[in-house]
């Protein structure tokens, strides 16, 4: 039956991209290795290489995976959701390597030729929509540009998370974003909407929809890890063209 090997390769690439988290975030995208990488997923060249050709790729799916369960509960006040949004990210970096390991990718400036712009795309794109929403239901200030707002929000969270990474590896974040956004939320934000937020959403109410992966995760840990069929043909690809590879320089 195909079903027990696709779920076997789905947990197969999710340790793959958890390994691959934990060697970007200690190490940077430069020094980081593949064996670093397969040493810490435990698992063969093969089945690295059938899920991601390349140390790139391995980063893009590192970088792809912390936008994941980034999901908040609907809220009527598309402010409030755009607090919820943040405040469940920056309680991410805290408690998610994958999330860490993709921020650091992120702003990692000696990552030479790994594009790492389109993290920043994506999170402007999401708080230029609910900032629109918001403007849409009169929640906003009357000389607000959503986009450049959206893109100073960004900005600013990205720098303060850097700074709450180097100074208390995170540990201050949710106290320095729910300061930013006492600071920020004023000068966007229709006073009749501002005493109505709540800068101190309750996280696990925000974390209902975040289960996925550490369902996955905890699969990870009884998993013996066995390639499926297609793996092992693929390690026995790569095996013959590094002999080959070895042969035709020697």
């Amino acid at each position: 039956m195909p079903q027990p090997k696709q779920d076997r390769a789905i947990r197969t690439r999710h340790t793959i991209l958890m390994a691959a988290a934990t060697v970007f975030e200690e190490r940077g995208y430069q020094a980081a290795t593949i064996s670093e990488i397969l040493t810490t997923a435990n698992v063969t060249k093969g089945a690295l290489y059938f899920h991601f050709k390349s140390k790139e790729q391995l980063a893009q799916g590192v970088l792809a995976g912390q936008d994941q369960n980034l999901t908040v509960p609907p809220q009527p006040c598309k402010t409030q959701e755009l607090i919820d949004t943040t405040m469940l990210h920056a309680h991410r970096l805290q408690t998610d390597p994958l999330v860490r390991a993709g921020v650091r990718l992120t702003l990692d400036q000696r990552a030479d030729g790994l594009d790492r712009t389109a993290p920043f795309h994506h999170w402007t794109t999401i708080v230029t929509n609910l900032l629109t929403q918001a403007q849409q239901q009169g929640e906003l200030l009357p000389h607000v540009n959503p986009q450049e707002t959206a893109q100073i929000l960004v900005g600013a969270f990205a720098g303060i998370q850097a700074m709450s990474q180097a100074t208390t590896n995170y540990q201050n974040l949710p106290t320095t974003i729910t300061t930013l956004l006492k600071h920020t939320l004023p000068t966007i934000t229709h006073p009749a909407t501002l005493t109505t937020l709540n800068l101190t959403p309750n996280i696990t109410h925000l974390t209902q929809n975040t289960n996925t992966n550490d369902e996955i995760g905890e699969d990870n840990a009884t998993e013996d890890n066995r390639d499926t069929s297609e793996e092992k043909d693929n390690t026995e690809n790569t095996e013959a063209k590094e002999k080959e590879t070895a042969a035709t320089t020697h």
